[in-house]
Parts: C-alpha cells; structure tokens; sequence
C-alpha cells in the first residue's frame, strides 16, 4: 500500500493492512511488534554520518554508511535499542533499528524500521527503504 501524507513531499510504500498513526510530518504504522515510522523536518543541509550518529541516542550502532536507494542516496544507521513498554504486560524487548535520512530541496526525510532483534526483516525493510520517492509537490 502507497502512503502519502498530506501536505508532504514524499511516498512510500508500506505493508497492507498495518496500523497508522497520523503525526504531525508523517506516520507510524505498526504490527504486533515491528513499526515503521516516516517523517519529514527542515535541514539546513545533506546529512552527513556525523548528523545522524548525533540523532542516535545509542552505543550499540552496528553500521553507519550512505546507501543508493530508489528515492536516492541516504544514510543509513543500523543500531539496537529498547522498544516502547507493552502497554499491558510491562514488557521491553530489544529491537534491531534501521533508520535512513533522506535530503532534498531542504527537508530531511526519516524512515526508520524497527523490529525486535533476530526477526527476519532484512527484505521487508529493503522494499519499503525502496519504495521511498520525494514527489514534485506536497
């Protein structure tokens, strides 16, 4: 399924049938217990490693590098985290967080997939890195 949120420069495409959560620059969907999240802010310029291993609040990063993808290059940190409490149980898992920061026309543009560590994820977070394009208008 496309998503588009409106009034921002971008789509991506997300698996069908999964929770949304509308945000003020984007969305989170969810399902049982991976999330993707996508969001839009003004940059003043590309990011670079350096900006995005600022904005990681983690010492367990696995790999930082820029990556091609369709939508163009980004850079991509991979790193561990813990996930939100289980509103029910209580419970925290580690999840494995991959996060791209996308640039143009003076926006950034964050994905960030998440889910817990050890699932198989690999190609359902390359197609939805994939799928992300910026549009010619909001």
């Amino acid at each position: 399924m496309s998503y588009r949120h409106p009034g921002q420069p971008y789509e991506v495409k997300v698996p069908e049938g999964w929770a949304r959560t509308d945000l003020p620059t984007g969305a989170g969907f969810t399902d049982k217990l991976n999330t993707i999240r996508i969001e839009t802010a003004p940059a003043a310029a590309p990011p670079t490693e350096a900006s995005v291993r600022n904005q990681v609040h983690s010492g367990d990063i696995r790999t930082l590098g820029t990556v091609s993808r369709n939508g163009g290059k980004a850079v991509r940190i991979v790193y561990r985290a813990d996930s939100a409490r289980d509103p029910v149980t209580g419970k925290v898992v580690k999840d494995e967080v991959e996060r791209y920061v996308f640039y143009h026309a003076g926006r950034d543009a964050i994905l960030t997939l998440s889910g817990p560590v050890g699932a198989d994820n690999v190609d359902p977070w390359r197609t939805v890195s994939d799928s992300f394009r910026w549009t010619t208008a909001p």
